[in-house]
């Protein structure tokens, strides 16, 4: 077999670790839904008739449990949003909402860092808003728990403190669509495969967040997710 050689060393591989396991889960892509909490929608000045749609995050933006987030150039309103993370374990297009399930190996915890401004402004030039949304170390993410066929999480508390003050806090129960149901529907838009990470959406709460805060983020039972906000 000849040997693969490349120009220079490949970047690792980004993995989250798992619950009670040794081994690490592969992320392949990172999927973010958008509109899929009525009273959020309505801060961002949207409406919550519209369905909910997608964007992806680079998969280098995830880190880790604990880690510290350097606040990001070209903004000066970097914002927080807790979401359930859905981890797809096996692959599929066109999926049933009654099959979603046993598409899932595990969820987590994880926070869509944003900057506002810069998302704002190029929504209102009409240009895409990726620049807002998927810059370095935007997804941070906790540890991973194995479903194990379970159930999906479709309710239970979420909610995010800033330097143990609240910020946000609802219910799983509140998403426009329930975590099967974004399965379903991204796996028409995309063949989704082992690896594949969903963020399924945000409550309201949504504010900004400075060098030197501690965030911590907390869905249902799930390990919760802490970091904090490095300097500029």
């Amino acid at each position: 077999m000849t040997e693969i050689r490349y120009v220079f060393s490949p970047a690792p591989r980004v993995a989250i670790p798992v619950l009670g396991s040794d081994a690490l889960f592969p992320v392949r892509r990172v999927y973010c839904v958008g509109r899929n909490y009525a009273e959020h929608i309505r801060e961002m000045g949207g409406d919550e008739r519209q369905p909910p749609f997608f964007f992806q995050k680079p998969t280098d933006a995830i880190v880790l449990d604990g880690a510290a987030v350097p606040y990001p150039t070209i903004t000066s309103d970097f914002q927080h949003e807790i979401e359930l993370v859905l981890a797809i374990g096996r692959g599929g297009s066109d999926i049933a909402p009654e099959r979603a399930a046993d598409h899932v190996f595990g969820q987590a915890v994880g926070i869509d860092l944003t900057r506002r401004d810069v998302q704002v402004e190029a929504r209102k030039t009409g240009r895409p808003w990726e620049i807002g949304k998927g810059f370095d170390q935007s997804a941070p993410i906790g540890l991973l728990h194995p479903t194990h066929g379970g159930a999906l999480l479709d309710a239970g508390n979420i909610s995010l403190t800033v330097n143990d003050e609240v910020r946000q806090s609802g219910d799983l129960a509140q998403m426009i669509w329930n975590s099967a149901e974004i399965i379903s529907q991204l796996s028409r838009q995309y063949h989704l495969e082992p690896g594949d990470l969903i963020y399924t959406g945000t409550p309201a709460g949504v504010g900004p967040i400075e060098a030197g805060d501690v965030v911590k983020g907390h869905v249902a039972d799930l390990t919760p997710l802490s970091m904090t906000v490095a300097g500029r």
